[in-house]
C-alpha cells in the first residue's frame, strides 16, 4: 500500500482506492474557538486581577498568542495535515484530469 501512495503521489484507502483527505472544517472551527476562548479568558483574568480596560484588553491579547500556541497544538497539527492532505488529493485529481485529457491514462 505504501508502494502505491509513493508511486502515484496520492493517498491509498485500505480498500484499494483514493483515500478521501480528512474535513477541514472542523478542525478549523475548534482552533478559531478556542484561540477567541484562550484570548477572552485571559482578557477577562487581567480585569480581574485590576489591570486596566485597554492595558489589559492588549496585554491578554498578547498573552493569548503563546498559550495558545501551547494549548491548541493537537488541533493546530490536525488541521495542518488535513489541509495538506486535502493538496495533495487535489494535485492528484489534477494529474489524474490532466492525463486523461492528453489520452495517456
Amino acid at each position: 500500500m505504501a508502494e502505491n501512495e509513493q508511486m502515484s503521489g496520492a493517498p491509498v484507502s485500505p480498500a484499494g482506492g483514493a483515500a478521501t483527505p480528512p474535513k477541514i472544517l472542523p478542525w478549523l472551527v475548534i482552533y478559531v474557538a478556542g484561540r477567541f476562548a484562550i484570548a477572552a479568558a485571559l482578557v477577562l483574568v487581567l480585569w480581574w486581577v485590576g489591570l486596566g480596560s485597554f492595558p489589559g484588553l492588549l496585554f491578554g491579547l498578547l498573552l493569548s498568542m503563546p498559550v495558545s500556541f501551547l494549548l491548541l497544538r493537537p488541533s493546530r497539527d490536525r488541521l495542518t495535515e488535513a489541509l495538506a492532505a486535502r493538496a495533495v488529493a487535489r494535485r492528484a485529481a489534477k494529474d489524474d484530469l490532466r492525463n486523461r485529457l492528453s489520452g495517456e491514462g
